[in-house]
């Protein structure tokens, strides 16, 4: 599983941090394309069980990529486009996709 303490900010954070785990790359593509889900439905989404999204959603959270956001008890998961290294993923994939 991914190891959240890892990260202390996002300056520190390597892109192979990210980019290996295929799983995190799922994860950041269906947002970026979807823009915000629950972890069920991303679970779903992706073919991936719900307490591997967890972990990669947290992973993901603190690495500055998406944002959570709290509806009761329910967590909303959602790209942070404000985030430039969010932001050039985000490109990177739609000119991937452009290019298949």
């Amino acid at each position: 599983m991914t190891d959240v303490s890892k990260i202390k900010d996002t300056k520190r954070l390597a892109v192979e941090d990210v980019l290996s785990s295929r799983g995190r790359v799922r994860i950041l593509k269906l947002l970026a394309e979807i823009d915000e889900l629950n972890v069920s439905a991303v679970s779903r989404n992706i073919n991936l069980n719900h307490s591997a999204v967890k972990e990669h959603l947290k992973f993901l959270c603190k690495a500055g990529l998406i944002r959570e956001k709290k509806f009761g008890r329910i967590l909303i998961y959602q790209y942070n486009s404000e985030n430039i290294l969010a932001s050039s993923l985000k490109q990177l994939f739609a000119v991937w996709e452009e290019m298949q």
